[in-house]
């Protein structure tokens, strides 16, 4: 999406944003299940926490406005640069977003990590689609295979169900909690394709501080809307109970939260960036990447079961990372041959 950027430059800004992204998807469920497991109960309460930390961004945002222009020629630095269209574009997907945080907090409390790490790995067959869609990202067998074998990981995972439940959840919360995680995965997903169209039909030069901005009325968007359901749900009114009956205490209780919100904000800061410097089916593929990790790290130091049907999910979801991975390889490659053949 960027342009006018040295290459390796620009390699280096993409490699940073894709380890964000990584960092932000393989942690954000782990501290969102160690809520849950110490005592935690508000869903609203976690949604939030995933676009919360937005202000952050505001130091990168403030810092290109006092950055000297490439040229004496520049137009002097505006203190919005969003046009109509990327806010319009930034607030319907911030929406969306808090939706689907709403639907990834439930499911997370419900479901165990290694499972919803799983569901949530469908994400790239649903982005490979919508970036279709919307973007006309191009389809190939390699991509199609990964999209089928990544389907039938969720699906044996969907025949199997209820054998992992967690205690003192009931049944009908269990398969709630699945069918949500699923629903939050295509969200996401819609999410990625969403953005790089936003980007397209902006019509404006595209340059980091601007993504910044974006991102940054997308996640005030995504709060908002979490932050009038905890209204409604009073959520908020029972935070001091229960960080007093919190298992690791009081202290720990505000750390988790703090964390919760700086670990998922990555995830976002990460996404824009890698689909600024990339595309958002290559933001989509990083977020599948770092989920098997998130499922072996939830076994390890959470003792979830690990079920044959996972290790079948597991093994599934890599044999489509590694049929799109050789897809993607092999189209490169032979438009780099193309691009050579031209006199």
């Amino acid at each position: 999406m960027s342009t006018g950027i040295p290459v390796t430059k620009r390699t280096t800004l993409l490699l940073l944003n894709c380890l964000t992204l990584a960092i932000g998807m393989g942690g954000g469920p782990l501290v969102t299940r160690l809520y849950y497991i110490h005592g935690g109960k508000s869903i609203w309460l976690q949604a939030w926490l995933e676009t919360a930390a937005f202000p952050i961004m505001l130091f990168p945002i403030i810092a290109s406005k006092f950055r000297p222009a490439h040229s004496s020629s520049s137009s002097p630095r505006k203190l919005v640069n969003l046009n109509l269209s990327l806010f319009i574009s930034a607030v319907l997907i911030g929406i969306l977003a808090g939706a689907a945080d709403y639907f990834y907090a439930y499911g997370v409390k419900h479901v165990p990590v290694s499972t919803s790490s799983l569901l949530l790995a469908t994400q790239l067959a649903f982005t490979a689609a919508f970036a279709f869609l919307l973007v006309r990202q191009r389809f190939t067998p390699y991509s199609i295979n990964s999209v089928v074998l990544m389907t039938m990981g969720a699906a044996v995972l969907a025949m199997h169900t209820n054998g992992d439940r967690p205690e003192n959840v009931t049944s009908k919360q269990y398969y709630i909690g699945f069918a949500m995680t699923l629903l939050s995965a295509a969200m996401f997903a819609l999410m990625l394709p969403s953005i790089e169209l936003g980007y397209r039909k902006a019509n404006m030069d595209l340059d980091y501080p601007l993504v910044m901005e974006f991102q940054f009325v997308l996640s005030l968007s995504a709060t908002l809307f979490c932050t009038v359901g905890l209204i409604i749900s009073k959520d908020f009114e029972g935070m001091a109970t229960e960080a007093k009956e919190y298992k690791l205490g009081e202290a720990m209780y505000v750390v988790v939260l703090v964390f919760s919100a700086l670990v998922w904000q990555c995830f976002y800061l990460g996404a824009a960036g890698v689909i600024h410097y990339g595309s958002s089916l290559l933001s989509g593929i990083i977020i599948a990447v770092a989920l098997p990790v998130t499922e072996i790290l939830a076994v390890i130091f959470y003792h979830e079961k690990f079920q044959q049907e996972k290790a079948v999910s597991l093994a599934l979801s890599l044999w489509g990372f590694v049929s799109y991975f050789y897809g993607e390889a092999k189209l490169s490659k032979e438009v780099s041959a193309q691009r050579l053949d031209i006199p």
